[in-house]
């Protein structure tokens, strides 16, 4: 039975939400942001002439990136004006939303979106679109207004600064949990030796503060240096630091609490067995959507 010619518009923007929170998110790395865009693409479908409109969800997906894009240009100059390194607000699996069940269904994790975050507002838009969301390169060159030709390129470069970063190497999650298990254990009794031995000597540790707390404002570099800085927490802290497994960004990862309170969300690069990189979110205007105490 057809549902009422008023509530239709309505369920079939409802239908499509979820891929466009996801493409939003990925576009755009905060929550917030990405909601503030899908509402945006709301409120232009609702005001729309829909028996105009042949294909629902492609007009709201082409829709959705074009605001997006235009947040991510208008974003700049507030980017570079962040204190220290911009890290993705992250999606927690504690806090699951329906958009986020299907933010952790592809690819979304912390040192993804920390490499699309280096991309150009079309390069990400068009690389999202062909490699995550599988579009073929007539809509993407429609929704870009582009040829097919550059959109092929900008697909290409983005594709070789994101194969350039990512591990060698496809982790099972159950290995990933395991090491990060064994490197929880190590960081919260202070064991810098532990630490060091679960780490590639090249390891990165990148921190985001905000400007809200402290946080490094270079990539560390170095397994003694990193080991040295959850030494360091652990030190500071005897006795009330805290760290609980969680899925972040759909991957496994850590949450540390002082006191008893969120402190961070951690997100980690493991390849052959080795941590390689550490993603540490601080900035609380972050972590709003993690359980904020144990």
């Amino acid at each position: 039975m057809s549902l009422p010619s008023s509530t239709e518009p309505a369920d079939s923007f409802a239908a499509v939400r979820p891929r466009l929170f996801a493409i939003a998110y990925r576009m755009l790395g905060t929550r917030a942001d990405a909601e503030d865009v899908v509402q945006d693409a709301w409120l232009r479908w609702n005001g729309s002439d829909h028996a105009a409109i042949a294909t629902p969800e492609a007009w709201l997906v082409t829709v959705t990136t074009r605001l997006a894009i235009d947040r991510l240009r208008s974003r700049k100059i507030e980017r570079e004006a962040y204190v220290g390194w911009w890290l993705p607000e992250p999606i927690i699996e504690d806090a699951h939303t329906p958009e986020t069940a299907a933010e952790l269904a592809s690819e979304v994790s912390v040192a993804f979106l920390w490499v699309l975050e280096r991309l150009a507002p079309e390069e990400r838009a068009a690389f999202l679109l062909r490699q995550v969301f599988e579009q073929d390169y007539a809509e993407i060159a429609a929704l870009l207004g582009k040829s097919e030709a550059t959109c092929r390129q900008l697909v290409h470069r983005a594709q070789a600064r994101v194969q350039q970063e990512k591990p060698r190497f496809a982790v099972p999650q159950a290995a990933h949990r395991a090491l990060l298990a064994r490197f929880m254990q190590a960081a919260g009794g202070g064991d810098r030796a532990a630490m060091k031995a679960l780490m590639s000597e090249d390891v990165q540790l990148v921190s985001d503060g905000g400007g809200k707390v402290k946080s490094f404002m270079r990539v560390l570099v170095g397994a003694g240096r990193v080991a040295g800085v959850y030494w360091s927490v652990e030190h500071a802290f005897p006795g009330r630091v805290a760290y609980r497994p969680a899925l972040v960004n759909g991957e496994p990862g850590l949450l540390r609490y002082v006191d008893g309170r969120i402190e961070s969300a951690q997100s980690f690069i493991v390849d052959e067995g080795r941590i390689v990189a550490a993603f540490v979110i601080r900035n609380p205007d972050k972590l709003a959507g993690a359980p904020q105490t144990i």
